[in-house]
């Protein structure tokens, strides 16, 4: 009996992935647990193994976005003829291949979607919408007269209808670049930056995001950092010292863990954060479990492995959910604005360290000082609460003796 491929939920706010790899060749015997495909999703790069041994058959194309669930592919058994997909199969069947072709002929592959009044692939409907592209009013070329994103593509250049400004705040209004040269070069957003310009735009939409920013004096932490470091053999960042003091505040206000969802206000006890790790195509942000039962120490290891595990594209689904609060830290810049994470309801994001002059007991004194911006969703974190929160931020770094007993 022939086992689905399906693309796996890889995370709570996942609902596509893209097919980046077929590892194997189509007819060729896969054994359990060899890695079949690579899936890229907004937040990591996957590679997903056979649950089942079998001659593997191909559904969906590399370059596919198929939804959570969707068919990616078949294992069958010898002689077994793979079953048709009709536009009865179930809803894990339903998916629709939207990778366009490069030779602008139709993708194979590609199952129909109940319920449609114009058949179309998702990739399609999605560039249709941002153009303000009438689907009616495309030539479909795909397989029973569907409309692929090629066809809105085509459409669009050839000038058949001119598109109309979105202006339900959902999806972006088509950008005019009539009079602009022609590009030297252009390249397709891959899945994970795609994912991260999606959830970046989304969050902005709904949320209600307003930033406080605030320099502190670190030098009296940075002092005892590097004391305790050297006592205790455990290389101990600025970093990892700022999560510890950012779960104690969390714990005490717990509106800051929290996560509005659907007009809910989902609240948690257990404190889980992200900290945002920057890599050559776009961001991915691990998440420390349980911050508060973590000794400083452990909380140390458990950042820098999952930092050097993101570095290397190593992360597992669960290392990269849960987590209710974000922790950035760019550097290089002072004041900066970071955009909250969907769902949740703050990020702190960590500007450059450098000297600057402070008054101390009414003199003038150079210390080193950083700064701090705490974006809050003010739909759930009153202007008062955020400020609570960095005057307890601050208070905590500038006298950070309880963090190193």
């Amino acid at each position: 009996m022939a086992t689905d491929i399906v693309m796996p939920k890889l995370g709570m706010v996942m609902t596509e992935g893209t097919i980046s790899k077929w590892n194997r060749a189509q007819g060729e015997d896969i054994a359990q647990g060899e890695v079949v495909l690579e899936i890229e999703t907004e937040k990591l790069n996957y590679e997903l193994e056979a649950t089942s041994s079998g001659k593997l058959h191909h559904i969906a194309p590399e370059g596919a976005i198929i939804p959570v669930n969707g068919l990616l592919g078949y294992l069958l058994a010898e002689g077994e003829a793979p079953p048709e997909v009709t536009q009865n199969t179930s809803a894990a069947n339903e998916s629709e291949v939207s990778a366009q072709a490069t030779d602008n002929k139709p993708v194979a592959g590609k199952v129909a979607v109940r319920g449609e009044a114009i058949p179309s692939t998702p990739g399609a409907r999605k560039l249709a919408a941002k153009l303000g592209i009438d689907l009616s009013n495309v030539t479909p070329t795909g397989p029973r007269g569907r409309v692929v994103e090629a066809d809105v593509r085509a459409h669009s250049e050839t000038g058949a209808s001119k598109a109309t400004p979105v202006t339900d705040g959902k999806t972006p209004v088509k950008i005019d670049v009539s009079g602009m040269p022609s590009p030297d070069k252009v390249t397709k957003m891959s899945g994970m930056r795609q994912g991260i310009a999606a959830h970046m735009l989304s969050s902005l939409q709904t949320t209600a995001q307003l930033t406080f920013t605030l320099d502190i004096p670190v030098t009296e932490l940075q002092s005892q950092r590097k004391k305790w470091s050297k006592s205790n053999k455990t290389a101990v960042t600025n970093t990892h010292v700022y999560t510890k003091i950012c779960g104690e505040i969390i714990s005490e206000l717990p509106i800051f863990n929290s996560m509005l969802i659907d007009n809910q206000i989902y609240e948690y006890k257990k404190v889980d954060i992200g900290i945002a790790v920057a890599l050559p195509e776009g961001l991915i942000v691990p998440v420390i479990k349980d911050v508060m039962n973590l000794s400083l120490a452990d909380l140390a290891q458990l950042t820098s492995a999952a930092n050097k595990r993101a570095l290397a594209g190593k992360l597992s689904p669960d290392e990269v959910s849960g987590g209710t609060f974000t922790i950035s830290v760019l550097g290089v810049v002072e004041g900066f604005t970071p955009i909250l994470n969907r769902g949740q309801a703050a990020i702190l994001g960590v500007g450059v360290t450098k000297q600057k002059a402070v008054v101390e007991n009414n003199q003038i004194a150079i210390r080193d000082v950083c700064t701090f911006n705490l974006t809050v969703d003010h739909q759930l974190v009153d202007g008062a609460i955020a400020a609570e929160f960095m005057k307890r931020l601050s208070a905590s770094i500038e006298n950070p003796n309880s963090i190193f007993k």
